[in-house]
């Protein structure tokens, strides 16, 4: 049975990945994406260098809760906010924060990737005393809400998105997650099947399948947020970019940096949106150095 965390009537399926003993880390990932989409490999490279890794899925996506609510319309729509939200940018903090407390937490590290790293900003802005430190990889800014969302996209990636089309089949879920993943790489980028196939089985095994259900990823990125500005965000902060993400502008990295303070910012040439094997090793180094600075915060 995957153990669940519980925020009132909503169960958050999470999963230790490994490393008991060390520090806690908590991985949160992308829009509709379930938590085996976190690669083995990089999960490896952490545990290395001594977290005690668990990853979980979020509201809406994977094995947790699908809340009921009336059609959200395309994900674009929900982002521009025509639909009225089926629940807050604060329950999805809400809901790490119950990850924390299933475990028996105090704090922990947070790594958010894409929307992931959006709601790892909102949640050391709402928790702050949960929050050891904070990474955010591929994210927007949490600042920006509605069409500002839209200046740091590249719109021709998401009307591709848009564009695509599968079988409803076992064949057509991997056909799918594979275009889906091209997309997101970087130009040039060769995307490993095997890897991505992984995913997919691991997904088919508990029942889930990712990038089907566009309402669910609707009501995720539709989310409000009534909250606080990333001026207060007082954990330390790494902020991790692609140079050749696809789907959101080095910008967003820029922007998400300067407002916080004293975050370190570091951006990858030829790296997507798409964590690829040739991250695995830079991130978990750069995530080991902010959590030893948080540990001994002297300059």
């Amino acid at each position: 049975m995957t153990p669940c965390a519980h925020n009132g009537n909503v169960r958050i399926a999470y999963e230790d990945l490994g490393g008991t003993g060390g520090d806690p880390l908590l991985l949160v990932m992308g829009l509709g994406t379930s938590r085996f989409w976190w690669p083995g490999g990089l999960v490896d490279e952490l545990v290395r260098r001594g977290f005690h890794v668990v990853a979980y899925d979020q509201r809406d996506a994977g094995e947790s809760t699908h809340v009921p609510a009336p059609p959200a319309g395309s994900p674009v729509r929900a982002l521009l906010r025509r639909t009225p939200p089926a629940y807050t940018a604060e329950d999805q903090t809400d809901d790490a924060v119950a990850v924390l407390d299933a475990l028996g937490w105090d704090c922990a590290h947070l790594f958010g990737h894409s929307m992931g790293g959006l709601v790892a900003q909102r949640t050391a802005v709402r928790h702050p005393g949960r929050v050891l430190s904070l990474t955010g990889s591929s994210a927007v800014p949490s600042d920006a809400t509605g069409l500002g969302v839209l200046k740091y996209l590249h719109v021709g990636t998401v009307a591709r998105f848009m564009r695509l089309r599968e079988p409803d089949t076992t064949d057509g879920d991997l056909a799918l997650a594979l275009a889906m993943s091209r997309l997101l790489a970087a130009p040039g980028q060769v995307v490993d099947e095997a890897e991505v196939r992984g995913f997919v089985e691991q997904d088919g095994a508990h029942g889930v399948r990712t990038f089907r259900d566009t309402q669910a990823q609707s009501r995720q990125i539709g989310a409000t947020w009534s909250g606080g500005s990333l001026a207060e965000v007082t954990a330390p902060t790494l902020v991790l970019h692609g140079e050749g993400d696809p789907l959101l502008r080095v910008s967003a990295a820029r922007d998400t940096a300067a407002a916080v303070r004293g975050a370190h910012l570091r951006t990858f040439p030829g790296v997507g949106h798409f964590l690829s094997s040739r991250t695995w090793a830079d991130y978990a180094d750069e995530v080991r150095a902010l959590a030893d600075r948080a540990a001994d915060p002297r300059p």
